[in-house]
C-alpha cells in the first residue's frame, strides 16, 4: 500500500470506485491485482486497472453522470457495491445501467480481485 497519510476503509475504497472515483483508490490497488468485467474484459495488473479507470473518468469528464449507491455490503475482506449509474449528454439519456461491484481485499488491505456486474 502506498505511503499516504489518510488511509481508506475497505468499503470506503469500494464505494468510491464504484462511483467512478477512481484516483483515491489508487494507492490501494495491489501490484497483481485481477479485473473482471464480466461479459466485457478482464484487466490484470496495477497499471492496466488504472490506465482503465483513467480511459472511464475521461469519458466521465464528457457526460453527466448520476450514480445512486443501493446496498454496501462489507464482510472480512469483502465488499459489494450495487446501484444504478445514469448518464445524460446535452439533457439525453445516453444509458442505465444497474450494477454491481464484488470487491475482494488482501491482508494488506489492497484491492486484490473486482468482479464487476453491469445489466442495461
Amino acid at each position: 500500500m502506498a505511503s499516504e497519510s489518510h488511509v481508506l476503509t475497505q468499503k470506503q475504497i469500494a464505494e468510491s470506485f464504484s462511483n467512478g472515483n477512481f484516483e483515491p483508490t489508487f494507492p490501494f490497488l495491489a501490484k497483481i491485482i485481477e479485473w473482471n468485467i464480466v461479459g466485457d474484459k478482464t484487466l490484470v495488473g496495477r497499471e492496466a486497472v488504472i490506465e482503465e479507470c483513467k480511459q472511464t473518468s475521461n469519458y466521465f469528464k464528457t457526460i453527466t453522470t448520476k450514480f445512486t449507491t443501493l446496498n454496501v455490503i462489507s464482510e472480512k475482506n469483502c465488499v459489494a457495491v450495487n446501484g444504478t449509474a445514469e448518464f445524460i449528454r446535452n439533457g439525453e439519456q445516453l444509458s442505465f445501467v444497474s450494477a454491481c461491484d464484488v470487491y475482494i481485499f488482501n491482508d494488506k488491505n489492497e484491492l486484490q480481485r473486482i468482479d464487476s456486474y453491469c445489466i442495461k
